[in-house]
């Protein structure tokens, strides 16, 4: 424990999922943070269970202004900003190309990329001024592997994200402020579910059901939990990190590395089987 002591954090996306257990953690390990989401009820619990040391403000990612106030009032708060996990994020819809709304793509860049531009733009004077600074923003294994998400809307927003994390590392990077970003695999939470359009309230019960589904994705027999890209935040935001700047962590259990050892054996044998009976071998 100890390891964010004296560190001041933003994150948004903090009501549910990978927020809200981020939070915990970096409050266990000793920072201050101010939570942002939409829903005032799960926010404003959220801050009454983790003390002094926890600010809730409603924010919607998708308005210009609240993402600002919410970096002020880290400022106004605590007095500094040292990490800002640009979490928040939600799912796009779902289909293909010829499908797609124009208005529906729109609104899901900006919730899933404009919203991470903003948080870095109003952040980045702040650590500008400290010399110092961590943005993690949030990405996915679909912004870096087609096939991996719903929507290919969703993959070609957090392959932006990702992107962009690497062009302003190389600006704030110079200044002492390290950018990054994590891109997640199968993380047992709501958004699956809202993603095939589930109502928030159903959605946030298929966590449980998404470990069995998912037990053999990928080499490590479990789905990912909320506290496997907690912990890699707290790394990120950590002074352990002092180099690691434009990088995207990927935490996917290598689901992305390649077929599974067993699958694959086992389409060998079948194959061999196959050989053998059209040839007599």
């Amino acid at each position: 424990m100890g390891r964010l002591d004296g560190k001041v954090a933003v994150i948004t996306g903090a009501t549910s999922g990978i927020g809200l257990r981020t939070a915990e953690i970096f409050v266990a390990e000793g920072a201050r943070v101010v939570i942002a989401g939409r829903r005032v009820p799960e926010g404003e619990a959220l801050a009454k269970k983790l003390g002094a040391n926890c600010v809730f403000r409603q924010t919607d990612v998708m308005v210009d202004e609240q993402i600002r106030a919410l970096i002020e009032l880290s400022v106004e708060k605590f007095g500094r900003i040292d990490c800002l996990f640009n979490n928040a994020g939600g799912p796009a819809q779902t289909g293909g190309i010829e499908g797609l709304d124009a208005a529906r793509f729109d609104a899901a860049m900006v919730t899933l990329v404009r919203s991470v531009m903003l948080g870095m733009k109003y952040a980045a004077p702040h650590m500008r001024k400290q010399g110092s600074g961590s943005i993690i923003n949030n990405g996915s294994i679909a912004g870096r592997l087609a096939g991996y998400s719903t929507s290919l809307v969703y993959g070609a927003a957090k392959a932006a994200v990702i992107h962009l994390t690497k062009c302003v590392a190389m600006e704030l990077g110079e200044v002492g402020i390290r950018v990054n970003s994590i891109s997640p695999g199968v993380i047992a939470t709501g958004i699956f579910g809202k993603a095939l359009g589930l109502s928030v309230e159903a959605a946030e019960k298929t966590p449980e059901l998404m470990h069995g589904v998912y037990k053999s994705a990928q080499p490590i027999p479990r789905a990912g939990l909320p506290e496997d890209i907690a912990h890699a935040a707290v790394f990120l935001a950590s002074d352990e990190s002092s180099f690691i700047n434009g990088h995207d962590l990927v935490i996917d259990g290598a689901i992305t590395g390649g077929k599974n050892w067993t699958v694959q054996q086992q389409g060998y044998v079948g194959l061999r089987e196959k050989f053998e009976k059209a040839t007599g071998g």
